[in-house]
């Protein structure tokens, strides 16, 4: 574990985390408004680097938006929590239509586009000496975009360690068959993966959720989180399996509690040296208690998240340290 004084200054060239996908603005009705609709930066990814950024660890997002008023609003959005981007640039900005049901679920429609343009070609050199690299959701799983990810991922793996979440579209990839043959092809790659037991459930009918960490598990990640909303999450490493209840929160509405969880995760992890090529070892020998001790750390972030509306997640004031940090 690290010392106190050294947790906040880890940097591998200027950067610790690298987060790789889309940005796009959710469009959020509710019976509330009319239908009229609140508008908000977000895309699993972006939400991720926020995340990250506003728990204190140096975070750049390689991404697309364009320059329209939608993407002035992500950029207004980024800077405010003093994430770097790198932005590939569209035509125009991607649209994410929300729904927000009396249970505080939501429903999406999307209009987005994901092919990073001449960029995927520097793709690798953006994110080249990156301490970690996250990466998931529409970006690995959207053609043309999502093969350039994965492309990139593999040839940086060697000096990074790498995070995946696969945080299923079925509306924007309705092919279940080729979703989950990408998302094997990512966990392959990855040193850690989080997913809800509804991403779960849609790419694997016929196994139990359990089954499907276990796996994924074999393919060769240091463990697997799966989130249960409310319930809580499940987390399956080689020293075996721990289970962490969720939050008792005044549920606002659950937009971006899976992406604050996996911040919080990351956040957890690098408090206890466990991100970068050098501390795979660390990562792949995690004790159950400390495996509980950081899913419990990002089920309270995800927690504070659902509590607010939009997908607004906390700062390291709102979460405090590791309780063993």
């Amino acid at each position: 574990m690290l010392p106190a004084e050294e947790k906040s200054s880890i940097s591998v060239q200027g950067t610790l985390i690298s987060i790789v996908g889309e940005s796009l603005v959710d469009v959020i009705a509710t019976a509330s408004d009319g239908g009229a609709g609140a508008k908000y930066p977000g895309g699993s990814p972006l939400n991720v680097a926020v995340g990250t950024a506003r728990l204190g660890l140096p975070t750049k997002l390689v991404t697309q938006f364009a320059p329209d008023e939608h993407g002035q609003l992500i950029q207004d959005h980024l800077e405010s929590s003093n994430v770097e981007v790198s932005n590939f640039g569209l035509e125009r900005t991607s649209v994410a239509e929300a729904s927000i049901g009396s249970g505080g679920s939501a429903d999406y429609d999307f209009s987005i586009e994901w092919n990073l343009g001449t960029g995927k070609r520097q793709l690798g050199t953006e994110v080249r000496g990156s301490m970690h690299i996250h990466t998931g959701s529409i970006a690995s799983a959207m053609m043309p975009g999502a093969n350039s990810v994965l492309t990139a991922i593999a040839e940086c793996r060697g000096g990074s360690t790498i995070s995946y979440d696969p945080n299923c579209r079925p509306a924007l990839c309705p092919d279940a068959s080729q979703a989950r043959r990408q998302a094997e092809l990512f966990v392959q790659e990855s040193d850690l993966v989080k997913a809800s037991d509804e991403d779960l459930a849609w790419l694997y009918p016929d196994r139990t959720p359990e089954e499907t960490m276990a796996a994924w598990l074999e393919l060769g990640p240091a463990f697997i989180a799966m989130t249960r909303g409310d319930a809580g999450t499940v987390f399956l490493s080689r020293q075996g399996r721990v289970d962490v209840g969720g939050e008792k929160i005044a549920l606002a509405d659950t937009v971006g509690a899976g992406d604050s969880f996996m911040s919080g995760l990351l956040a957890g992890l690098a408090q206890l040296g466990a991100l970068g090529a050098e501390a795979r070892p660390v990562l792949n020998a995690l004790t159950l208690d400390q495996a509980r001790e950081v899913v419990s750390y990002a089920n309270r972030a995800a927690g504070i998240t659902c509590s607010r509306a939009g997908a607004n997640p906390p700062n390291a004031d709102d979460l405090g340290m590791l309780l063993g940090s």
